[in-house]
């Protein structure tokens, strides 16, 4: 059904293939670093030690550190979304607590064993992580309120501001949670629950 690609190409995959495997390397050794040192550790000298792979090498993959945290949080948020999409289905939230909880619980849980996630989300303060991290939850608030809206549970004509707004709350307690310990302080998870349904339930129909 396909055509087999020329013997011309053959010669490359391999180095392709070793490219990659490199690329991944640098990336689970920052992903370690971050997790166990913390955000200033994780230095590209430091991730190339770690990945046994030569500064100058680390360089032709990644040409400085934001582009590492840039690529790595990418493979963080990619894995949240698929989570977070799946406790919304799995759950079927009838109230708006069951609707925050089945947002807030993978997150949560998602932090909690992914410590370098964490590190990005919350000290890398730079363009490509924030710009990231803004862009995320905005599609997470929008995916939020058409469940919402569908499940009856706020006004359809809610605006799209009130949900962004909810995730910014959030996160801002997810912030102060997770700062306080690794493992995100439940009381203060507990607060963001409370908010963030309280503040939905005045739009509630």
């Amino acid at each position: 059904m396909f055509e087999k690609k020329s013997t011309a190409q053959e010669p490359a995959r391999p180095v392709q293939r070793r490219g990659m495997e490199r690329r991944r390397a640098i990336l689970d050794a920052a992903e370690a670093l971050l997790g166990e040192q913390g955000y200033d550790a994780a230095t590209l000298k430091a991730i190339g030690e770690r990945a046994g792979i030569p500064i100058a090498s680390v360089y032709h993959y990644f040409p400085d550190r934001y582009q590492v945290d840039a690529a790595l949080l990418q493979r963080h948020v990619e894995e949240l979304d698929r989570l977070i999409g799946a406790g919304l289905e799995d759950r079927v939230p009838h109230t708006l607590r069951e609707a925050t909880d089945a947002v807030i619980d993978p997150v949560r849980d998602y932090f909690r064993r992914h410590p370098s996630c964490t590190e990005l989300w919350f000290s890398a303060q730079q363009p490509t992580v924030t710009d990231l991290v803004r862009a995320f939850d905005d599609a997470q608030a929008e995916r939020f309120r058409h469940l919402l809206v569908e499940r009856r549970l706020i006004a359809a004509d809610t605006p799209p501001l009130v949900l962004r707004v909810a995730y910014e709350a959030g996160n801002r307690l997810l912030d102060i949670a997770f700062r306080e310990t690794r493992e995100g302080d439940d009381a203060t998870l507990d607060e963001a629950r409370r908010l963030v349904t309280a503040y939905l339930e005045t739009y509630a129909p």
